[in-house]
């Protein structure tokens, strides 16, 4: 059953419903910056800001918010494993169930020309970071759900109700491979914006 998620979203269409659904398993979320207040403003009481989980502030600008071992311990570290559950135990690591992140627009920012900096203060890191841990401990371990769009929240909460609260293989695996998928075209989105420059 999944105890504990981390949200993380530039587009928080659609987090009532989820967050509700997440409710109902009495889930643990952890979370930081606009999308923290956001579930705050849904009265969600099981909230814990990244921050206060870490134990290291948020930089300024947000930069770095995320990129800690005990976020990424938390996903691709096995539980089942116990070496790694000694490790976790000893750093006070909690393991992580599932991850929603969707990016910084990028693709939209630059649509219609952006300058280099602005560009560059859109490219997501964070984001694709936890994307990839969550997707790959997906494959190795069937544990973590990684949740990359806002559309794909109903097939989340209606497998969570189907399943008194867990996710199915199946669903981990198909969230994986459109997470990598993802990752893929946003880095392929820098790519081509970067080649126009030298054009």
């Amino acid at each position: 059953m999944i105890e504990r998620a981390l949200i993380s979203v530039y587009d928080k269409s659609g987090l009532e419903e989820l967050v509700e659904a997440l409710g109902e398993y009495g889930v643990e979320i952890v979370s930081s910056g606009g999308t923290a207040r956001r579930i705050r403003e849904l009265g969600y009481g099981n909230l814990v800001e990244v921050s206060d989980y870490t134990g290291h502030p948020e930089s300024p600008g947000g930069l770095v918010k995320t990129l800690h071992p005990k976020v990424h311990g938390g996903l691709l570290l096995n539980r089942e494993d116990a070496a790694h559950a000694k490790w976790m135990d000893e750093n006070n690591v909690k393991p992580i169930d599932i991850v929603v992140s969707n990016l910084y627009p990028f693709e939209k920012v630059v649509e219609g020309g952006a300058d280099l900096k602005t560009a560059a203060e859109n490219i997501d890191i964070g984001g694709p970071s936890m994307t990839r841990s969550a997707a790959k401990a997906a494959l190795l371990y069937d544990r973590v759900a990684i949740v990359t769009d806002p559309t794909q929240y109903p097939e989340v909460i209606k497998t969570l109700k189907e399943n008194n609260g867990e996710l199915t293989t199946d669903l981990r695996r198909r969230l994986a491979d459109k997470a990598f998928k993802r990752t893929e075209g946003y880095d392929s989105a820098i790519v081509e914006y970067l080649a126009g420059m030298e054009e």
